[in-house]
């Protein structure tokens, strides 16, 4: 794509870096079809092309934001899947980061839009005000009706419909030493939405780890890895929030080392690991965000390291593998939590459409609940047309999304490994069969 932007505008080196990505684009549109918008609405401007034309129009007239690029722009899911489809290597996370930050700077939203952003990002990425929210949305779900129906208040009832009738208590940050001999010491990330809506992700994880031989340690300082208010073009506070992450981590690599820096969310992964780039021009914080992003790795990704013994219990069970955005298009991890899954003795079905996301997207849920909507129904669809007894996928986001628009059960991929050697029966799950039963018990 030809530029043409000025030495002036150039010497930025945020500008700098979205003139290299927009060049490589060459407008062959094989994003347009793993775009889930795209197939949704079928707009050129709600595609990943598009979108790509509207940023270059904006940034290269070095103009604010106006209403249209906004919509458009607040539509994409940054799920990523144009990314894995381009054959030019086009980045168009870096590239959508950076005009979500030139919105945020130049455009003022309307009252109740700014007013929504503003309590999300001050509520979902701090634990204790996030669980005190969810208690009270129990008094706000008779007004569903009422806010669904106000211009401006869709994203309220959507943060009601999705808020757990029940919150789980609340857990101090993990830490375990390893059973037996050590074969290796990780840090695991508490995190914030996660920690508050399902503790026993991490339980489970700490657990596995523990009694493979690994110790966990709990960073102190650590929080929110910053991807929700990153995803809102928040740069300053996903900084903070990367800044603190970075200096808790740092005391443990230089007090006893780490092997890993685990993370249960995949979405939180994507941006951890991503901490190398949006740190790169802090002379101070440089080279410490690269060494955290090369140590990052998902709980699958470590496990797959590792030389696991045999199942303790034999499920034969069907699930249907969710892959979530972050960890197939962010990541790029595919085949590990499958693998891992299939050893443990789960037959692994894999959705059609499974390349497209579920809707929900970190924030997107809320934001934009007309198309998250859709898009959770068609991945419902395709899940349930496997014949699974269950869901496996390895993000908070997704499990949410997915429950509130299936009856079958869906659990974190860690929570089933956690439970094929020796830990509880995950919530839902079906008993194996005796003859599944019996089979475990000859092979032990």
């Amino acid at each position: 794509m030809q530029t043409n932007f000025t030495p002036e505008q150039l010497a930025d080196p945020h500008v700098a870096e979205s003139e290299t990505i927009l060049r490589k684009c060459v407008h062959c549109g094989f994003c347009t079809a793993t775009c889930p918008t795209y197939v949704e609405l079928g707009n050129e401007l709600d595609s990943p092309r598009g979108r790509i034309y509207l940023i270059k129009e904006m940034l290269e007239n070095g103009r604010a934001a106006d209403r249209e690029t906004v919509t458009h722009i607040d539509r994409c899911l940054s799920c990523l899947s144009c990314m894995s489809t381009c054959p030019s290597g086009v980045n168009y996370m870096h590239l959508v980061d950076h005009a979500r930050v030139h919105i945020e700077k130049t455009y003022r939203r309307p009252f109740l839009d700014r007013l929504v952003r503003t309590v999300l990002a001050h509520v979902l990425p701090y634990p204790g005000r996030f669980r005190l929210a969810l208690k009270f949305a129990k008094l706000g779900r008779p007004f569903i009706p009422l806010f669904r129906a106000t211009p401006g208040l869709k994203p309220v009832a959507s943060m009601l419909e999705l808020a757990p009738a029940n919150v789980p208590s609340a857990q101090a940050p993990h830490a375990a030493k390893a059973a037996g001999e050590t074969r290796g010491r990780v840090a695991l990330l508490s995190g914030c939405a996660q920690s508050v809506l399902d503790p026993g992700i991490n339980a489970a994880t700490v657990r596995l780890l523990a009694k493979f031989g690994i110790e966990i340690v709990a960073p102190e300082g650590e929080g929110c890895c910053g991807a929700l208010v990153h995803h809102m073009g928040r740069e300053e506070q996903a900084l903070d929030f990367a800044r603190s992450n970075i200096d808790a981590w740092t005391r443990l690599i230089e007090n006893g080392g780490l092997d890993a820096i685990l993370i249960t969310t995949s979405g939180c992964g994507t941006t951890i690991k991503d901490y190398g780039h949006m740190l790169r021009l802090d002379p101070v914080y440089a080279g410490k965000a690269a060494r955290v992003s090369a140590l990052a790795k998902d709980i699958t990704e470590y496990l797959a390291t590792l030389d696991l013994p045999e199942p303790e219990v034999s499920p034969g069970l069907t699930v249907a593998y969710h892959s979530a955005c972050s960890m197939q298009h962010g990541q790029k991890i595919t085949r590990q939590p499958k693998a891992l899954l299939t050893r443990a003795g789960f037959t692994v079905k894999e959705p059609r459409e499974g390349h497209l996301c579920c809707g929900s997207a970190g924030t997107y849920n809320i934001l934009q609940p007309e198309i998250s909507r859709r898009l959770r129904d068609r991945k419902v669809k395709n899940i349930e047309a496997t014949g699974a007894v269950a869901i496996a996928t390895g993000n908070i986001g997704c499990i949410t999304q997915i429950a509130s628009g299936s009856k079958l059960p869906i659990v974190h991929t860690v929570e089933l490994l956690d439970w094929v050697h020796g830990g509880p029966r995950p919530r839902g799950i079906p008993k194996p069969s005796r003859r599944a039963e019996k089979a475990g018990a000859v092979a032990a």
